[in-house]
């Protein structure tokens, strides 16, 4: 079997049918709706709303209904949510459920400070119990399938992924997804596939592994190695959506550089608003565009222009192309 035919099977996450073993990873601030449809169009095969704040869904944060957008388009669909509380994480989950999506995922892995040292996100390892209490409720209480993702641990000194794999098993939990680092690591030194590996031996649900996969070569190479049953992509996508179909971002013509990001910077003005969508997108042009803002006057230029219609007569430009 080729990289391709690997990579390119389908498999289950209870009854949702996911067509690939290749996944865009939620990513706060960046898997909005316009760019988890531009990775899907490249051929990632689930999308997952960026981290979603218990607080927020039971107060009504006024930016809530952009993190909880999803089109029809995107199914399979998966919330994310975090929270450090139970109860609310339950009531929160219950609300959300309210937009049908397919899956609802639990953060047990984000590394930030504002949420691991309030216990929530990443610092819910420090308290296997407690993951068991709030995956026991969400399964009672939910007819979405849900799952979680995960670091190793902690730290080096508290490496408990073994245990929380078997919590999150014992309690319901229908898929893994495992961040190969500890959260004191953040994103940085090398994953760990090793302990995927581990995992997977380990558990009877599907894994879907995490961790320094920058192309489709490497996500063959992590199953390969681990075992695991999928690979979330990350950071590697931000900018370049080729990488889920195998594309070398260096080889893409200027055209269709411009192409995808039109489509792109479009899709978030209509989403948000011209202004407010031509600002949100910046960060995302950064990347798209990392190797063409050569100058402290070019990155002055695009990264000051509120107009989208401007903007885009600026890449256009900047890429040498006739829009």
């Amino acid at each position: 079997m080729t990289d391709n035919d690997l990579l390119h099977t389908s498999f289950y996450i209870q009854t949702v049918a996911l067509k690939s073993r290749v996944l865009l990873a939620p990513m706060d601030g960046f898997t909005d709706s316009p760019f988890r449809l531009i990775c899907q169009a490249f051929g990632s095969s689930l999308n997952t709303s960026e981290f979603i704040n218990g607080i927020d869904v039971e107060n009504g944060h006024p930016h809530l209904k952009f993190h909880t957008f999803f089109s029809e388009a995107e199914r399979p669909f998966s919330y994310q949510i975090f929270d450090d509380d139970p109860q609310r994480l339950l009531r929160s989950a219950i609300k959300l459920e309210e937009n049908k999506p397919d899956l609802i995922d639990v953060n047990m892995g984000c590394s930030a400070k504002n949420v691991s040292n309030r216990g929530a996100g990443a610092g819910l390892l420090k308290n296997p119990q407690k993951i068991g209490q709030i995956i026991t409720l969400l399964v009672n209480h939910l007819q979405t399938p849900v799952t979680a993702k995960i670091r190793l641990g902690w730290d080096n000194d508290s490496l408990n992924f073994l245990e929380v794999v078997r919590i999150l098993q014992d309690s319901g939990v229908s898929a893994i997804t495992v961040h190969a680092r500890t959260r004191k690591q953040e994103f940085s030194g090398r994953s760990n596939w090793n302990a995927i590996a581990e995992i997977k031996q380990a558990a009877k649900i599907p894994i879907i592994g995490n961790g320094d996969v920058a192309s489709l070569a490497d996500a063959a190479m992590m199953i390969q190695q681990t075992g695991c049953d999928a690979v979330m992509i990350g950071r590697s996508a931000i900018g370049n959506p080729w990488v889920f179909s195998g594309q070398d971002k260096k080889k893409i013509p200027p055209h269709e550089l411009f192409r995808v990001m039109e489509t792109h910077l479009c899709s978030m003005c209509e989403l948000y608003s011209p202004r407010i969508g031509t600002m949100m997108f910046r960060k995302h042009m950064a990347r798209y565009l990392s190797d063409f803002l050569t100058s402290p006057d070019i990155r002055r230029k695009i990264f000051s222009t509120e107009d989208p219609s401007v903007l885009l007569k600026i890449i256009s430009f900047l890429l040498d192309i006739n829009s």
